[in-house]
């Protein structure tokens, strides 16, 4: 298909933008869009398609596969944002679990987003000028709502981000050390250090699919489609509600 969206006559409220590192963390929102066209740009899988809110709304949804890593995520948001203008930025996905009161499928909310193996120092001297990157109130009451009403446990915590593959107690309790995260993945900062860069609220939403006890040798053969699943209801639950 060309890498042009068609127009639509019908009138919408808000332009969301939805990202995952995995294709398996974004083909269930695309299921559920009506009017989805799908392309590709600038190295990216692209959906654009509808959804109606419980309000009656409709919004449209502009969803990609960033890849996994910082890196990936930052480029795929600042081209969704430069790209469609969105209103709102939702990460979605499945991390590692370092918190030692949570457990497997169960949720962190990236109430505070810190990177993992970055001088801070540094980093924080240029826009936006912080050290760590907070998800919008809102956003995160929206989703405790939807958490409270599906009956899943869940936390409002940290979530640290880094170019590392996180499979034992040491790097598991160097994350903690570091970060004193809940979970540990490897984009979320980086989504929200852009969307903040840009001014717009943002929303993590991390599924938790394993303890940081597996090798990767073993992992990346390794059915996360329940976890993603998770993760991905969660979004539809949010937008619906928005």
């Amino acid at each position: 298909m060309s890498d042009e969206v068609n127009e639509t006559e019908e009138e919408t409220t808000a332009t969301i933008a939805v990202i995952g590192a995995m294709d398996e963390e974004v083909r269930q929102l695309g299921e559920w869009l009506s009017g989805a066209q799908q392309f590709s740009e600038a190295g990216l899988p692209v959906t654009v398609g509808m959804a109606q809110t419980n309000r009656g709304n409709t919004v449209r949804i502009v969803a990609t596969v960033a890849g996994m890593g910082t890196v990936a995520a930052g480029a795929a948001t600042q081209y969704l944002i430069t790209r469609f203008s969105p209103d709102t930025v939702i990460f979605s996905g499945i991390a590692g679990n370092v918190s030692g009161e949570l457990d497997i499928n169960d949720v962190v909310l990236g109430g505070i987003l810190r990177y993992l193996d970055t001088d801070m120092r540094l980093v924080g001297q240029a826009a936006p000028g912080l050290t760590e990157y907070r998800s919008d109130p809102a956003l995160i009451r929206i989703a405790e709502q939807a958490l409270d009403e599906q009956g899943t446990n869940y936390k409002v915590g940290v979530i640290a981000s880094g170019n590392y593959f996180v499979d034992s107690d040491e790097l598991r309790n160097k994350v903690r050390e570091e970060t004193q995260a809940d979970a540990v993945e490897m984009e979320g900062a980086a989504v929200g250090h852009i969307a903040t860069k840009n001014g717009l609220p943002f929303l993590v939403i991390r599924a938790l699919s394993d303890n940081t006890n597996t090798k990767y040798e073993s992992f990346r053969h390794f059915d996360i489609s329940t976890y993603a699943e998770t993760a991905s209801s969660l979004v539809e639950a949010i937008i619906r509600r928005m």
